[in-house]
């Protein structure tokens, strides 16, 4: 007789609550996230979303509940938490001063990795960035400083990396930048929890998503599952017309939409 074993989750997240004085912000949030895999937390602002990703990444002590991030309890190792995960806020931390290639050598020094300037080299490629490579970070564009951050990121190879509403502030065309770097990372087996206030968002890029609302998770599915829990639309023939987000993209000449590609 063969046995089936399951991968334990990336992350694995039972009971988490938290408040601020009389403030509840999390009131038991349960959530597990599979390996290789992206998961959208949406929600509206003060749902709990960067909260509850501030906990996951060690920099927030929770109240109550359990949460093990690569096989870790983040309250009993949170140092080994931290060497396994990634972390990239809603604005690109990245040195304005410094040319792309420095950002990336500074932070391999840092993390004591040998050979900074091949990392740098690797990364500028992965990314699409080798044009800039010598260029100040300041000089980048919206999607090119994202994009940077996030090679940032992945320095030392995290299996687990959080991005806080990765594309806020971005235009459409650096929004499709991000986009496709970040389905890169999942193909590569990177895990990705991804919090966004963009439905569309989560719609192109996520396996699995849960929606935070209250302090808790109300409902958490694929995309085919959650639009089962609505009634089958009516079927209506009516000419298809371009979204304004399209017709800026064909203006301007970039691709529509990565499901289009």
């Amino acid at each position: 007789m063969t046995t089936t074993t399951t991968a334990p989750p990336a992350i694995a997240v039972a009971g988490l609550t938290k408040s601020y004085g009389d403030t509840v912000v999390l009131r038991g949030v349960d959530l597990d996230v599979a390996r290789g895999t992206i998961f959208a937390l949406l929600g509206s602002n003060g749902a709990g979303k960067t909260t509850t990703v501030r906990i996951l990444a060690t920099l927030l002590a929770p109240d109550a509940g359990t949460v093990v991030v690569d096989g870790t309890d983040v309250r009993d190792e949170p140092a080994r938490v931290r060497e396994s995960i990634s972390l990239t806020g809603q604005f690109a931390a990245v040195d304005e001063i410094l040319t792309g290639r420095e950002n990336l050598v500074l932070v391999a020094r840092l993390r004591h990795l040998p050979d900074p300037g091949a990392i740098a080299d690797d990364l500028l490629a992965r990314f699409d960035l080798v044009d800039a490579a010598d260029r100040r970070a300041g000089t980048y564009s919206g999607g090119m400083r994202r994009r940077l951050d996030i090679a940032m990121s992945l320095i030392g190879e995290p299996p687990v990396i959080f991005l806080d509403e990765p594309t806020t502030g971005l235009d459409p065309q650096a929004r499709l930048e991000v986009w496709r770097a970040v389905k890169e990372l999942a193909a590569g087996g990177t895990t990705i929890l991804l919090t966004t206030q963009h439905l569309d968002e989560a719609e192109q890029l996520a396996d699995r998503i849960a929606i935070l609302h209250d302090g808790r998770i109300v409902v958490n599915g694929t995309l085919a599952e959650l639009k089962a829990l609505l009634p089958p639309a009516t079927v209506e023939y009516v000419e298809k017309q371009p979204t304004l987000e399209e017709i800026f993209l064909a203006v301007i000449g970039a691709e529509t939409s990565p499901a289009q590609n």
